[in-house]
């Protein structure tokens, strides 16, 4: 829409924010009107029409089977356009259009902003399933026409009232139909299923809804007078009533076809079903959380327990076997606390990669200075925890066994998202300027528990490729590849 009118039409900015917001809103008139409807907007030149939006009902078969947007039609052809552009008023006048055998009663409603009509609302009725009206469609059709009044007059939609279709009570989910006193005049089956969910023995029709509506919804103290105003459809609010186990969601929308309020529509959905999945869903997030969080804590207990024990060894090489342990142990913690503070099984592994990085750096037994470039990007809990312990023992094999005491130099941690969306690749590189490797040695082969401990998880756990080769010139590099899922965005 936005490039049609700023391509056709003379519509200023704040013109095209009115039909967005016109747009955002008329799915519910369509529905009322058991109706298709298309919004011409005259062009620049005053000379043709351009259709810049369609829609279609959810309450009655269309009247038209092919998109219209982008369509030009000359002034004069249809003009029905012509009188509600030139006149500002909604025209009805002329016989049914007849399209592929199918009658189409057409009318053609001016949007107004201010003084000026922007442009027209062509609503176009399939009749070829006409018959006599029930009392609902009744409703519908008078409310409809209520609302038709209002957007000619300037009045619908409501300013600042940007309306989300896709979360708010639709026409099918319920309708409640109120006089100018908040008294229901009309209650669709839908509409008294739910409050009949809320705890309602009787019937809505006669009652007071915004009073009716406070007796059902539990409070401590006086009744809720907001809630019973906007129960009344004093305003264009939304809200939701909770109940007798039952939720519902109000949507209150003023009827003022000639300026002055004669009644309001209340649009409700019961979500108690729904309600219930999302609060049993926060208490899922939470308890992993939680479960996250202590089997954090317990790994840094753990970690705490075996470097006690290490001040406690007499022999070097049992020391430095406990404080390795830590290490493993520590890296195992910090993804855990990554997740314990999210809503999934998925973690930002750029920031362990990071605090990984530093943990191991503190061994260094020289001035050997970390870094990392790239991206790991978003990870699952699966890839994140094997990893990081990955990511540990090449950092901690790097610093111990390519530099000696006192000695400076780089350890530089390389990270590439590729592949495709549904064959997402890591490709993560460990490189130093080190004393490099030893004469023909093998990792597959050789290597120490560290190195036992990568190619065990990287094959094993994670599905991928490990090798350690000599880097160009001086030190060390270490290349893993290993299948991810695709970020989510």
């Amino acid at each position: 829409m936005n490039d049609l009118v700023r391509q056709h039409t003379a519509l200023t900015e704040s013109d095209l924010e009115w039909l967005h917001l016109l747009v955002s809103e008329w799915q519910l008139l369509s529905d009322l009107s058991f109706a298709d409807l298309v919004l011409w907007v005259p062009t620049l030149d005053g000379t043709r029409y351009v259709s810049v939006a369609q829609m279609r009902p959810n309450t009655g078969p269309t009247s038209y089977q092919d998109d219209m947007v982008g369509h030009l039609v000359p002034r004069g052809r249809r003009p029905m356009l012509d009188s509600a552009v030139d006149e500002g008023r909604i025209v009805r006048e002329g016989d049914p259009e007849w399209r592929e055998e199918v009658p189409v009663r057409v009318e053609s409603i001016p949007v107004r902003r201010e003084s000026r009509v922007l442009g027209v609302i062509a609503r176009n009725t399939n009749l070829l399933t006409v018959r006599t009206p029930s009392r609902l469609e009744l409703t519908y059709l008078q409310s409809a026409s209520d609302l038709a009044q209002m957007i000619a007059a300037g009045s619908f939609p409501f300013p600042g009232q940007q309306v989300d279709m896709d979360a708010s009570p639709r026409v099918g989910d319920g309708l409640i139909r109120l006089d100018a006193d908040g008294i229901v005049q009309y209650a669709s089956p839908n509409a008294l299923s739910a409050y009949h969910r809320l705890g309602l023995a009787a019937d809505l029709v006669g009652c007071h809804l915004g009073q009716t509506t406070a007796e059902l919804a539990p409070s401590r103290g006086p009744v809720d007078e907001s809630l019973v105003k906007l129960a009344s459809g004093w305003a264009p609010r939304e809200t939701e009533v909770e109940g007798n186990g039952g939720v519902i969601q109000l949507r209150a929308i003023p009827l003022k076809p000639k300026g002055t309020r004669i009644g309001s529509l209340v649009l409700l959905r019961d979500v108690t079903e729904l309600r219930r999945r999302e609060r049993e869903l926060i208490t899922k997030d939470a308890t992993i959380r939680e479960i996250h969080h202590r089997v954090k804590n317990n790994l840094q207990t753990v970690a705490a327990l075996l470097r006690l024990q290490a001040r406690r060894m007499d022999s070097d090489q049992g020391r430095e076997a406990l404080e390795e342990a830590v290490r493993r142990v520590g890296s195992i913690a910090i993804v855990h606390e990554t997740l314990s503070q999210n809503l999934d099984e998925r973690v930002e592994f750029d920031d362990i990669a990071d605090r990984v990085l530093a943990m191991v750096a503190e061994i260094s037994p020289g001035r050997v200075v970390g870094r990392r470039t790239g991206r790991f990007g978003i990870l699952d809990a699966e890839v994140a925890t094997p990893l990081s312990m990955v990511l540990t023992e090449i950092l901690q094999n790097a610093l111990e066994h390519g530099f000696g005491p006192g000695e400076s130099g780089t350890v530089e941690v390389s990270a590439v998202r590729g592949g495709t969306r549904s064959e997402a690749r890591l490709l993560v590189t460990v490189q130093d300027d080190g004393c490099g490797l030893p004469e023909g040695f093998d990792p597959k082969q050789q290597g120490n528990l560290g190195l036992q401990i990568v190619r065990t998880l990287v094959e094993g756990e994670l599905g991928g490729t490990f090798d350690m080769l000599p880097a160009p010139g001086r030190g060390t590099r270490v290349v893993l590849d290993v299948p991810v899922r695709a970020e989510k965005h």
